[in-house]
C-alpha cells in the first residue's frame, strides 16, 4: 500500500444561499427560472457524473477543468482553505 496526498489546487467557489440564483447563474453560465416559491429550494447543477441538487448552505465550486459541483459545506470547510 502507498499513501497519496491531494496536489494543493486553488478553486473559485461560491456559497448557495437559497436566494443568490444570480450570483450563481453570473458564476456558473447556468439559467435559473425562479418563482417567489423557488427561494430557498434546492437548484440542479450538471456536473461531470450527472445532475445534482445543491442545497442552500451548499458550495458550488468550479474545478479545476472549468466543471462545476455542489459541495456540502462541512466537506468544504475539511478541505479547503482561503487562498
Amino acid at each position: 500500500m502507498a499513501f497519496y496526498r491531494k496536489k494543493p489546487v486553488v478553486i473559485e467557489a461560491v456559497c448557495f444561499d437559497g436566494t443568490n440564483f444570480q450570483e450563481i447563474s453570473d458564476f456558473t453560465g447556468l439559467v435559473f427560472l425562479v418563482r417567489d416559491e423557488d427561494v430557498g429550494m434546492p437548484i440542479t447543477i450538471p456536473t461531470l457524473e450527472g445532475d445534482h441538487l445543491a442545497q442552500p448552505g451548499d458550495m458550488i465550486i468550479r474545478g479545476i477543468a472549468g466543471e462545476y459541483y455542489p459541495c456540502k459545506p462541512d466537506i468544504f470547510a475539511a478541505t479547503y482553505e482561503d487562498a
